[in-house]
């Protein structure tokens, strides 16, 4: 058996030799993974956040009103563009919509309720819905739109 100056367990006994020996422990942490494994998460987080809300796809009408604050679980009235009215994701029709939602707020008619209708619904539709909701107690009625849409010309009066 021939021994080169190489192996570990030269001629010194059986002790490995590590005055000499070129490289030392790795003590780096090694964070690619690390990386790869956050960048994958955030992608997957950007794609999946816009699938988390209501469920009943509408149109919303663009105003250049600001964005209203989160609330934890708000109340939220949908009415489609054929006049389908939906509390949370689920369809009511108009004559249950006022006791449904008094009973889901538990009486608590300073709850805000959320008003989405479709830019193509019918005025009187939204009207009605929103007049029921009145009629009903309730005191916070929002009507939801989307931004980015025409300049109420407060901006253009001054060209």
């Amino acid at each position: 058996m021939a021994l080169s100056a190489h192996d570990a367990y030269s001629a010194g006994g059986g002790r490995r030799r590590r005055r000499g020996s070129r490289r030392g422990a790795l003590s780096e942490i090694n964070v690619t993974p690390l990386v790869d494994v956050m960048l994958v998460l955030l992608i997957v987080f950007m794609v999946s956040a816009p699938l988390l809300t209501v469920g009943v796809p509408l149109e919303l009408p663009k105003t250049e009103a600001s964005a209203i604050p989160d609330q934890s679980e708000p109340l939220t009235v949908s009415v489609r563009a054929d006049g389908t009215i939906f509390i949370q994701e689920e369809e009511t029709p108009f004559s249950a919509l006022a006791p449904r939602l008094v009973a889901m707020a538990d009486g608590a008619t300073e709850r805000p309720i959320y008003v989405r209708a479709d830019g193509r619904a019918s005025y009187g539709t939204v009207a009605q819905v929103m007049a029921a909701l009145s009629s009903s107690g309730f005191t916070s009625i929002n009507l939801l739109t989307d931004t980015g849409g025409p300049s109420s010309g407060g901006d253009q009066a001054a060209r």
